[in-house]
């Protein structure tokens, strides 16, 4: 029997519905250790709360403890499971599958509905993400995130929808697996990995969405609070309207990198068009292009890349 350790950290799956009110909130006993009976069937299983947060209030710094806790324990186990609140849980499946190298199974998961709710999903996505962590295929494929019977890759995972049960999505790229009631099936492989080992996060990264008739203003604004880093979610392919191009280039000539991507949430940048603003000129003025990833993922990247390295042609390589 595999040993897997069940790390809490907060979010709908461990809080409950107020009948009364109908608000959702935190108790003070993880509603799901009831049913320790049904997933210790499954694996010989540690429970351990490392934090009880609700999502959006998880920063970068509570994903780098995550980190070294799981790096510290992981020789004793055969894979790691963590539930986490959905609002966030990509981007901390995202910092850990950059900063972990590991081919253990990690995988990550939560609930729409608290346990207690009509059609709560916490429960039983939890029993998936447990088997999927004793799987022998779900070996050296990096963070996974498990939920809805689909086994997605923190680089693609998404989440897209505000309630529905179904919301985590890999557009482009779909699930790299599924989970049925007796195998679990791996369809993709994953290519590439890559890693990049913190102690600290002290950066300050920003992230803007640009939109019609945005101006330079807001990118002026930041350098009264002298940012390390700005990652801008640009118009299409990789596009900013022509007023916001001269505060651009003045962060980058104070050596503050920005890195784009684009608020499509499918295809990827690329410097393909040449007038004001347009993503050639973006690049030749040392925009970095970050292939595919959403914005809150590239903050993170950008984020971990620079507790590596400060230089532009480092920090580009990094994201190409």
């Amino acid at each position: 029997m595999k040993k897997i350790l069940l790390i809490h950290t907060g979010g709908t799956i461990s809080m409950l519905e107020n009948k009364e009110t109908g608000a959702v909130n935190v108790t003070n006993e993880h509603p799901l250790s009831r049913a320790k009976d049904q997933y210790q069937q499954i694996a010989d299983i540690d429970e351990q709360v490392i934090f009880d947060l609700p999502s959006p209030h998880i920063t970068p710094n509570h994903m780098l403890q995550l980190a070294i806790e799981i790096q510290r324990v992981l020789p004793k186990y055969d894979g790691i499971v963590i539930t986490h609140g959905t609002d966030t849980l990509e981007e901390t499946a995202y910092f850990l599958d950059l900063v972990i190298n590991t081919e253990k199974p990690i995988i990550l998961t939560g609930a729409m509905r608290s346990s207690n709710e009509i059609g709560s999903d916490a429960l039983y996505n939890l029993i998936s993400s447990l088997r999927v962590a004793c799987e022998d295929n779900a070996k050296d494929k990096g963070v996974l995130v498990v939920m809805n019977d689909e086994i997605h890759t923190a680089a693609n995972v998404t989440k897209t929808s505000t309630s529905n049960v179904a919301t985590f999505q890999s557009p482009q790229y779909g699930p790299i697996g599924i989970v049925t009631k007796e195998l679990i099936i791996f369809h993709h492989g994953i290519l590439r990995q890559e890693h990049y080992p913190v102690h600290q996060i002290n950066s300050n990264v920003y992230l803007l969405k640009a939109y019609a008739g945005m101006d330079g203003r807001l990118i002026e604004a930041l350098h009264t609070i002298k940012p390390d880093g700005l990652v801008i979610e640009a118009l299409g392919q990789g596009n900013l309207p022509a007023s916001t191009v001269e505060s651009i280039r003045k962060l980058l000539e104070n050596k503050v990198p920005v890195v784009l991507v684009s608020r499509s949430y499918q295809g990827i940048v690329q410097p393909t068009y040449a007038y004001s603003g347009g993503g050639r000129q973006l690049k030749e003025i040392g925009v970095i292009f970050a292939n595919g990833l959403t914005g809150p993922k590239a903050r993170l990247k950008l984020l971990i890349a620079l507790e590596n390295t400060r230089d532009i042609k480092s920090l580009t390589t990094i994201f190409n």
